[in-house]
C-alpha cells in the first residue's frame, strides 16, 4: 500500500509524495548524457516528480488507483509512456540551455532571485523525507527551475521573428444555428438507444416540415423554439468536424441567410442556417490560433534540427529506478507563488 509524504514546490508547483526513491536509486548517477552535459538522477527525478505531480493531479480521479502500470497505447503502460515524453522534455531543456547563447538569452538578476528565493523556501518548508522523496535538495530545486525559466525564455526569443499577420480570409470563421432532430431515445437508465422504424420516419417528416419553412423565418432560433425544438450556434470553416461532417460540408456552400437540406446522420436529422460568412470574434480567435501554430512549429522545428545534431545517451537502468507505480505524487495547496518566468526578455 502507498504512502504519501507531503512536499511542497513554489514557483513550479506543490506535491505530496510517499515512500523515496528505493534503494537502488542514487542521485549523483547519470541518466541522460546530453552533448557534453551529464545530466543527474537526481536533476531527473525532481523535474518527473514535478510532472508526475501535475498529471496525478489531474487525472488520478478519473484513471482510478494503480493506473500507471496499465496499458495505455502500442504495449506501453502509463508510465512508460509519460516517461518517454518527460525525458524527451529533458533532453530539450539542456539543449536549449546549450543554444542560449545563439539568442542571447540568459537569466535576469530578478529571476535569479526569485529562483533562489523559491529553492530556499522549498528546502525550509518541507521534511527531510520528502525532499529524499523527489531530490528536493536546493542545488537541484535551482537547477530545475533554471532550466524551466531558460526554456520559457528561449521560447520567446526563438519565435520573435514569426509572421504574425494573418488575414481574415486566412483565419475566416462562419457562423450556423442548427437544429438535430434527434432519432435517439435516453432510458431510465441513461443509455440512448435507436428509435423504431416509424418513429424515426415521424421524426424525419418533422425535420422536413421544419426545412421547408425555415428560410423564411426572420429568427431561425425563435422559429425553432416555436416548433419545439432548440437551435445551437456554431461558428466553423472547412477543417470542422463537429456535430457532423456532412452538415458542415453543406453549410460551408452556402451564402448567409440561406438554409441546407436535411442533412441525415447516425443520430437524426439536421437543419442548419447560415447567419454569419465571418463571425468577428471567432475570427479573431483563430487568427490568434493560428499565429500560435505557427510559433510552435517553428520552435519544434529548431528543435528538431539541434537535437539530430545532439549527442544524447540515456542510461536506461538509472532512468529505470525512478518509478512513478512505486512513488505517488499529488499537488498540495499553497497561498504562496513565486513567478520565474514572466520575465520573457533577454537580459
Amino acid at each position: 500500500m502507498k504512502k504519501r509524504v507531503v512536499a511542497c514546490i513554489l514557483a513550479v508547483a506543490c506535491i505530496a509524495s510517499l515512500n523515496g526513491c528505493g534503494s537502488k536509486f542514487n542521485g549523483q548517477d547519470t541518466v541522460v548524457e546530453v552533448g557534453d552535459e551529464k545530466v543527474t538522477a537526481d536533476v531527473a527525478n525532481f523535474f518527473a516528480r514535478y510532472q508526475q505531480a501535475q498529471f496525478e493531479t489531474t487525472y488520478s480521479s478519473y484513471l482510478g488507483d494503480n493506473f500507471w502500470g496499465k496499458e495505455v497505447t502500442d504495449g506501453k503502460t502509463y508510465e512508460e509512456n509519460y516517461k518517454d515524453s518527460i525525458m524527451d522534455s529533458l533532453e530539450e531543456m539542456y539543449i536549449l540551455d546549450e543554444h542560449k547563447d545563439d539568442y542571447k538569452v540568459l537569466l535576469s538578476d530578478d529571476e535569479e532571485k526569485s529562483i533562489e528565493d523559491a529553492a530556499k523556501k522549498f528546502t525550509d518548508s518541507n521534511d527531510s523525507a520528502a525532499k529524499d522523496a523527489v531530490s528536493g535538495d536546493e542545488k537541484t530545486v535551482k537547477k530545475v527551475l533554471e532550466l524551466l525559466t531558460l526554456q520559457k525564455k528561449m521560447e520567446t526569443a526563438m519565435t520573435a521573428d514569426v509572421d504574425t499577420n494573418v488575414s481574415d480570409e486566412e483565419a475566416a470563421q462562419k457562423k450556423m444555428q442548427y437544429v438535430l432532430f434527434s432519432t435517439k431515445t435516453t432510458g431510465s437508465d441513461g443509455k440512448s438507444t435507436d428509435m423504431s422504424d416509424d418513429e424515426k420516419a415521424e421524426v424525419k417528416k418533422k425535420a422536413e416540415d421544419f426545412q421547408k419553412d425555415a428560410a423564411s423565418a426572420e429568427d431561425f432560433s425563435v422559429f425553432a423554439t416555436a416548433v419545439g425544438a432548440s437551435a445551437t450556434d456554431l461558428t466553423f470553416d472547412s477543417d470542422t468536424t463537429s456535430p457532423n461532417e456532412d452538415l458542415i460540408k453543406a453549410a460551408d456552400k452556402l451564402k448567409e441567410g440561406e438554409v441546407t437540406d436535411v442533412i441525415e446522420a447516425d443520430n437524426g436529422y439536421y437543419v442548419a442556417k447560415v447567419v454569419s460568412l465571418l463571425d468577428r470574434d471567432a475570427t479573431d480567435t483563430k487568427k490568434e490560433s493560428i499565429v500560435s501554430q505557427r510559433k510552435s512549429d517553428q520552435y519544434q522545428s529548431i528543435c528538431k534540427k539541434w537535437k539530430k545534431k545532439t549527442d544524447i545517451k540515456v542510461h536506461k537502468k538509472v532512468w529505470n529506478t525512478i518509478s512513478f507505480a512505486d512513488q505517488g505524487v499529488t499537488v498540495k495547496s499553497t497561498t504562496e507563488d513565486t513567478d520565474t518566468s514572466s520575465d520573457s526578455s533577454s537580459k
